[in-house]
């Protein structure tokens, strides 16, 4: 594929006016070399399906189209159609750009197969979307999860049983998937720099464990987490069937949420489905 000659983001931004809102979480990337490497993070994207939200003025989608990829950007900001209307023109076929809210916008209806997700996400709707995503009906109808976030919540999510980033998070991200960090990103590369670093997550979707029902594991961990501090025997006493549960599975109830690992939970959830 012959990648069409454009000109510098930064110009681009600059004769469309745009600048990044704080208002709608936005911080622009221009590093080309650096918006390759996130592109190929989920692996080969020759004519793959990407879902890309909160493009901005385009840089994140110019690297997957340079890698081939068929590329689905939701995009609520008008200011910045213009620049990527230009994308699609450049690439003929290749990009469909949405206007509108992706927390109100069913992205599973746009496709037909399965996409991958690859975005650098507003800060202030990053953690929902992930919650929406991971909560979908298994196997999702998603391939793959690259992205990008403060590295405060990219650390609660890859986090093992034992520490203060563990929580629920940790636990329905990696219930049923693998959860890595990708790549950190320092805040020097954004522009305007936020305060805080930045880091990519990869996400794949695995088998979910048998007789696990997610609701019955949403309420396990709301509980244990809800009151970290507590002891399990605290902690999950609203929780009909939990003391049970983890006498049957040999789980100390003296214990505290954040040193039950993820498969114990699981053996929770299980006995409580």
């Amino acid at each position: 594929m012959t990648t069409p000659e454009l000109p510098p983001l930064r110009d681009v931004i600059a004769r469309h006016g745009l600048s990044a809102s704080k208002a709608l979480g936005q911080n622009f990337l221009f590093d080309a070399q650096l918006l390759g490497r996130i592109a190929r993070i989920p692996g080969d994207l020759t004519d793959a399906e990407v879902l890309e939200v909160g493009p901005g003025p385009g840089g994140l989608t110019r690297a997957l189209l340079a890698q081939g990829a068929r590329v689905t950007a939701i995009e609520r900001d008008r200011r910045c159609i213009p620049a990527l209307a230009e994308l699609e023109a450049a690439y003929p076929g290749k990009l469909r750009v949405i206007e509108g809210d992706a927390t109100e916008i069913d992205a599973r209806a746009l496709f037909d197969g399965a996409p991958h997700i690859v975005s650098n996400l507003p800060y202030n709707v990053g953690t929902a979307l992930l919650i929406g995503w991971l909560s979908a009906e298994w196997l999702p109808w998603w391939r793959s999860l690259t992205l990008m976030f403060q590295r405060e919540v990219a650390d609660r999510i890859v986090a093992p049983a034992g520490g203060d980033a563990y929580g629920r998070l940790a636990v329905l991200a990696q219930w049923r998937s693998a959860a890595r960090i990708a790549m950190p990103v320092h805040r020097s590369a954004f522009t305007p720099p936020p305060k805080v670093m930045s880091a990519v997550v990869h996400i794949t979707p695995l088998p979910a464990p048998d007789g696990v029902a997610l609701p019955a594991l949403e309420r396990v961990t709301a509980a244990a987490f809800g009151q970290r501090r507590k002891m399990l025997r605290q902690s999950l006493r609203g929780v009909p069937g939990a003391m049970v549960a983890l006498e049957a599975e040999g789980i100390d109830p003296t214990r505290r949420a954040e040193t039950v690992s993820v498969a114990e939970f699981v053996a929770v959830a299980r006995r409580l489905s």
